[in-house]
């Protein structure tokens, strides 16, 4: 996995399968992001089977099968919708499209795990929980800035274990580095990405709700500007939000395409949790000028400093939760309610924006 590459990032973790071989067959339609990696091998460490995979690119196709030569391609959509042996359908396909393949997805009684965002309308998210209401299936999203990252999940387990109290506020920084040359063309369209706080927005406002233990949230301002790329007329390059939660947390959140080359990493992610007792910070894949690693968690409380480094050593649970989740019908990896929820945020955050003339 290359550092600088956030398109293309997907981490691996150790094996941890929480069914017997061959229980969760799962397959693939739509290629367009690289999170697509990182989704597959989430399932696949939890003990799913990759069977089969559709994408209208040939050359996406041999990539993805490089990576995982068990999966069978497929000539059409159809063929996967149609495979009577899959229990879920990943996608990473342009992100307009994501919720037209989750309808038909549950159509055919397979549940779903979508990319980041997996909606880019209010209107695609009412039709997903019709949906959802009427099959009793999943709809997953790939919340990778949390899900993905062992000091994410471990800041979530230290919160839960009252090491800082009752969260009162949350500062999250999600920069990415752009490599615009080897971007497609989607990826500037307005109307097919969503916008910044649709997009990479995302995985902050998930990321507030659940570690706040909020059920919904108001957005109270926020800002989008496109600041360098001008070349590009629908892209936006900068974001920023301001929320409250329903039980009186608040949030504050930046997103950008603007990391320097400089940068080890794609991109320094970071997440500061202040609580009545204490606060916890989160460098999610890189300490600038010091360690080059990632999954650094820095934690004050009334018990003094403590730095832990977590990686390899915490793990992904969300996938194992979620298989199980499909199969015994329960809501233990995230609830269908918070997923809906932070969708419907960041699009509103996105719709209300001001446009900050640059």
């Amino acid at each position: 996995m290359d550092k600088k590459d956030g398109m293309n990032y997907a981490p691996k973790g150790n094996k941890s399968s929480v069914v017997a071989e061959g229980e969760f067959k799962f397959g693939v339609i739509g290629l367009d992001h690289g999170h697509i990696y990182g989704m597959c091998n989430g399932l696949l460490e939890a003990g799913g089977e990759l069977v089969i995979v559709y994408d209208p690119d040939s050359d996406k196709l041999a990539s993805f099968q490089q990576k995982f030569p068990q999966a069978a391609i497929a000539a059409s959509e159809s063929e996967v919708l149609e495979h009577n042996e899959l229990q879920l359908i990943a996608s990473a396909a342009i992100p307009s499209e994501r919720c037209g393949i989750g309808l038909r997805a549950l159509e055919h009684d397979k549940h779903y795990f979508a990319d980041k965002p997996s909606f880019t309308t209010l209107e695609q998210i009412e039709l997903a929980e019709r949906k959802t209401a009427a099959t009793g299936l999943k709809w997953g999203v790939y919340f990778s800035e949390r899900l993905h990252v062992e000091g994410a999940v471990f800041a979530g387990q230290l919160i839960e274990d009252g090491a800082i109290g009752r969260v009162v506020n949350v500062i999250g920084t999600g920069p990415h580095r752009i490599h615009a040359p080897s971007r497609p063309d989607w990826f500037f369209e307005h109307d097919r990405y969503g916008g910044i706080l649709c997009d990479i927005g995302s995985h902050q406002i998930e990321q507030f709700l659940h570690y706040a233990g909020a059920k919904d949230a108001r957005v109270l301002h926020s800002k989008v500007a496109n600041y360098h790329f001008k070349q590009y007329k629908g892209f936006e390059d900068f974001g920023d939000a301001t929320l409250v939660a329903d039980n009186g947390a608040t949030f504050y959140f930046r997103v950008d395409w603007l990391t320097p080359e400089g940068l080890g990493t794609w991109g320094d992610g970071r997440v500061l949790i202040m609580g009545t007792n204490g606060y916890i910070e989160v460098r999610k894949y890189i300490d600038i000028a010091a360690r080059s690693t990632g999954n650094h968690v820095y934690l004050v409380n009334g018990q003094g400093e403590q730095h832990f480094e977590v990686t390899g050593k915490v793990g992904y649970p969300f996938f194992g939760a979620f298989i199980k989740d499909c199969i015994d019908g329960t809501d233990n990896a995230m609830t269908q309610t918070h997923i809906f929820t932070a969708s419907r945020l960041c699009i509103e955050a996105q719709l209300q924006a001001i446009v900050v003339e640059s």
